[in-house]
């Protein structure tokens, strides 16, 4: 296994860059889709998102610093993606993104990608009502099982803050699973 900096060097060095990058394919496309996939919702949206990702990924390697791991900048550059594509849908149909993941939501059901039942609709449902970040924080922790350091890194806060979100996003979850 080759270390990060070896392959980064590879993913820029044109004569081994198509080998290296099908690594990068196949090694981070299963999970940044479901990374997208928990932003957006919806299959198709979350397959253009991934492709919007991967092409991000590719023009600006060469600008990568090294400042973070290569899986905290993709997913970095795959969370704006996810959240840029949101707002700029929501915009496009004159309706809140809020209104937008509640919409998506109800297309769950009839999504053959999609095999939650009513819980997770009504998780859905909770998770669309919180702040920005702490669904954010929520998808990745609940979901995604990813840990706090890795969330601190790919959303640029501390770990102190997540742990705080993560909290007050349960708790919001709570109620609103039990009182509705």
């Amino acid at each position: 296994m080759t270390n990060e900096k070896e392959f980064i060097a590879q993913l820029l060095d044109p004569k081994t860059q198509n080998i290296a990058f099908q690594k990068l394919l196949s090694d981070y496309q299963k999970p940044l889709y479901n990374h997208i996939r928990n932003i957006v919702l919806n299959h198709d949206d979350t397959d253009d998102v991934l492709q919007n990702t991967f092409v991000k990924v590719f023009q600006y390697l060469k600008s990568f610093k090294g400042e973070s791991k290569l899986f905290s900048w993709i997913y970095r550059i795959a969370t704006n993606e996810a959240l840029t594509f949101l707002n700029q849908k929501a915009k496009l149909n004159g309706i809140t993104s809020e209104a937008l993941q509640n919409k998506a939501i109800d297309n769950l059901k009839a999504d053959t990608y999609f095999d939650g039942d009513e819980i997770q609709i009504k998780l859905q449902k909770a998770i669309v009502t919180l702040p920005e970040k702490q669904q954010l924080v929520f998808k990745m922790k609940y979901f995604e099982e990813l840990k706090y350091e890795e969330i601190a890194e790919i959303l640029g806060t501390s770990v102190g803050a997540l742990k705080a979100s993560y909290h007050h996003a349960v708790k919001k979850i709570e109620l609103y699973v039990t009182s509705n």
